[in-house]
């Protein structure tokens, strides 16, 4: 009997419908096209283009970049040097402060 019942749920599964309804989301319409410009245009378009980005560019700046920590940290060694060589008084702050003040940073 058991292959009887399998038989029957076997054709109700066929003639049943799926339970889970299907979502068609509508197509929107086809866009129209525009025709494709000759291949003259094309260059023209392109040439003017990079003209125009040509004249927007500015103008390089000179790079003045200031000099590295490290040239200042040198600055305000040899400063110290100096000060401690001639015997005059100050400050490790103050060695550091007058080589970024020469070095321009």
């Amino acid at each position: 009997m058991p292959a009887k019942k399998a038989a029957k749920k076997a054709a109700a599964k066929k003639e049943a419908p799926d339970k889970v309804p299907q979502i068609v989301e509508p197509q929107a319409p086809a866009a129209k096209e525009a025709p494709a410009p000759a291949p003259a245009k094309k260059a023209a378009k392109k040439a003017a283009a990079k003209e125009a980005v040509k004249k927007e560019a500015a103008p390089k700046a000179e790079k003045s970049a200031p000099k590295p920590p490290k040239d200042v940290a040198k600055a305000a060694y040899l400063n110290y040097m100096n000060r401690k060589a001639k015997g005059l008084p100050g400050s490790p702050e103050g060695d550091w402060l007058a080589a970024e003040k020469s070095e321009g940073a």
